[in-house]
């Protein structure tokens, strides 16, 4: 016979502790820790295009590009997004941020869903989240959630398409953020 023990929920305090000694990144809400997958050699190449085209954009400006190690708090979850923007004061020892202006989803099959749905509306909770990015890797494909005065708008991008993050004025072709993958597929749309 089987037996199961019930595990009991941790606390923030008990997350936070565990992460600062922890090999591996971990999600948390409410209570459950949930470990996080590696990402895929295309993920990694995008976010980075995304990461150094925003870096460039913002350089001398007050907002600052997180890349995947830096988790958001919002309510009693901490999740790591794949690129988070802060604009303002930040705390640089901090090891979480609750003041995103912009967020970046790399989508891939293991994260797509819980992107879309439950990620998406958390973060939409953030006061300050002007804008929320869904990056597809398997296809060119931007999906913009914009705050607008009374809740969201979605915007979707393709091929030959301009992106505009309008919450920190970024504008360029969309294949910029796909440079290194347009480039291994000979500058046509991946598959």
């Amino acid at each position: 016979m089987a037996l199961t023990e019930k595990l009991r929920p941790i606390t923030v305090q008990e997350y936070l502790e565990g992460e600062k000694r922890s090999d591996i990144r971990h999600e948390y809400v409410a209570g459950a820790v949930y470990a996080m997958a590696g990402a895929s050699g295309l993920h990694n190449l995008i976010a980075l295009g995304v990461a150094t085209a925003l870096r460039s954009h913002l350089r001398g400006k007050p907002c600052h590009v997180f890349m995947s190690d830096m988790k958001v708090r919002v309510d009693d979850a901490f999740y790591y997004p794949d690129l988070v923007v802060v604009c303002g004061d930040i705390d640089p020892g901090a090891y979480y941020q609750t003041t995103p202006t912009l967020i970046v989803e790399i989508l891939s099959e293991s994260t797509e869903a819980r992107d879309r749905l439950e990620k998406r509306l958390a973060y939409q909770r953030f006061e300050g989240l002007r804008e929320y990015i869904l990056i597809a890797q398997d296809k060119v494909r931007v999906e913009v959630y914009r705050r607008i005065e009374d809740g969201w708008q979605l915007e979707i991008l393709s091929y030959g398409d301009r992106v505009r993050f309008t919450s920190i004025g970024f504008e360029a072709p969309i294949e910029q953020l796909y440079e290194d993958v347009l480039g291994y597929t000979g500058g046509r749309q991946p598959r």
